[in-house]
């Protein structure tokens, strides 16, 4: 049957661990920068330190176990395989939650949450606050298939994550996402199939400010602008080759075990909340997690090929339905709320953390949590 779900386990072969084991003894380095930041890109003494552990020391069974202690499940929507997590609250009354990863993250990025959101009373918390998880691999991603052919950007993905959760039964739910994943959730609130009821993001995209705003924007509008001038001027350049060559990219993404880390971590250093270094913010050995992810699957040019769709001309339609936003401080683009209630019409929770950037989920998992919470407790289902 077409809408058939079938049970997955993570099961990686030792084949592919003794191939990226030879693959690690046998590098060829860069020469080293000639500056001593992250300026030109992530420095050649610490990516041979994390070369060196994860050659050295790193487990993946111990991440596979992780994983595996969660049903996992794959389903055919439009001709690709999607995988997810279903994680059922054991609460009678939890509420269907859909969370979305982004790029360079992945399912790895919810592990911290996922106990306190679906067990919140085994994790000192109150009942009320239980969700029945969703959490699935965007198409190209993970372990999620890869399409063969063009027209997978954030709105068919939007459709499909509907067509997902109503597959499992829910009628009814709440979605979660930052990055692409906040893109995506966005797009499911712009769609109103009928049966989101309310939605929460990260990554907070919106148009243009009105002119009358743009007059006589407030001091930190105006640190807002200058941030995101900042990121587009010096950090951007990953988006524009994975938007006009993700094919290219692929070559040495995908022979590389050490170009895919770099290319990756890189993120975990200029998006977290002022990091000298990613290890500063996040465990290595997760950081790592998240980069087996992509190499163990050869997602490099497939999840690469999603900017191609969708981040030229990203969708900005307004959303009407129930909507609450987290801004945290080293976000990419942290909009005000006057910007943001421009595109989300139905605005019922805001809030700007002390801390926190991009990855909130797994760099602040106890203020991500909260934020959750919080906002999906001004919403009914």
């Amino acid at each position: 049957m077409s809408d058939e779900i079938r049970d997955f386990r993570v099961e990686i072969p030792k084949t592919a661990l003794d191939d990226l084991d030879i693959r690690l003894r046998h590098v060829r380095w860069p020469d080293p920068e000639p500056v001593d930041d992250w300026s030109q890109g992530i420095p050649f003494d610490y990516v041979k330190t994390v070369v060196d552990h994860w050659r050295t020391s790193y487990d993946w069974r111990r991440c596979q176990e992780a994983l595996n202690q969660y049903k996992h499940h794959l389903t055919k929507i439009d001709g690709v395989d999607i995988h997810f997590m279903h994680i059922r609250s054991p609460e009678p009354d939890a509420r269907p939650l859909l969370m979305t990863h982004g790029w360079p993250g992945s399912i790895v990025e919810f592990m911290d949450v996922i106990g306190p959101l679906t067990d919140p009373v085994a994790h000192g918390g109150e009942a009320k606050d239980a969700y029945h998880l969703v959490v699935p691999s965007l198409p190209g991603y993970g372990f999620s298939g890869k399409p063969a052919a063009t027209g997978w950007g954030i709105e068919k993905i939007a459709t499909a994550w509907d067509s997902l959760m109503t597959r499992l039964g829910y009628d009814r739910y709440f979605a979660q996402g930052g990055d692409w994943g906040g893109m995506v959730t966005s797009v499911i609130g712009a769609q109103d199939l009928g049966h989101c009821a309310g939605i929460h993001v990260n990554l907070v995209i919106v148009g243009p400010p009105a002119e009358e705003i743009m007059a006589n924007p407030t001091p930190e509008e105006q640190a807002s602008l200058v941030h995101f001038a900042t990121y587009q001027e010096q950090g951007s350049g990953y988006a524009e080759i994975q938007r006009t060559r993700p094919q290219t990219l692929g070559y040495g993404l995908a022979d590389s075990p050490v170009g895919q880390m770099a290319w990756i971590m890189e993120k975990f250093q200029g998006w977290a909340d002022d990091a000298k270094a990613p290890d500063d913010n996040f465990d290595c050995d997760r950081l790592l997690d998240n980069v087996m992810i992509y190499w163990l699957n050869n997602a490099g040019a497939s999840s690469a090929r999603l900017y191609r769709e969708s981040f030229g001309a990203p969708n900005i339609d307004p959303v009407s339905i129930p909507s609450g936003c987290s801004i945290f401080p080293n976000e990419i683009i942290t909009p005000s709320r006057r910007w943001a209630e421009q595109r989300f019409k139905n605005l019922q929770y805001w809030n700007e953390t002390d801390r926190g950037g991009h990855f909130a989920a797994m760099e602040v998992p106890e203020l991500f949590i909260a934020e959750v919470r919080s906002c999906f407790a001004q919403m009914e289902l």
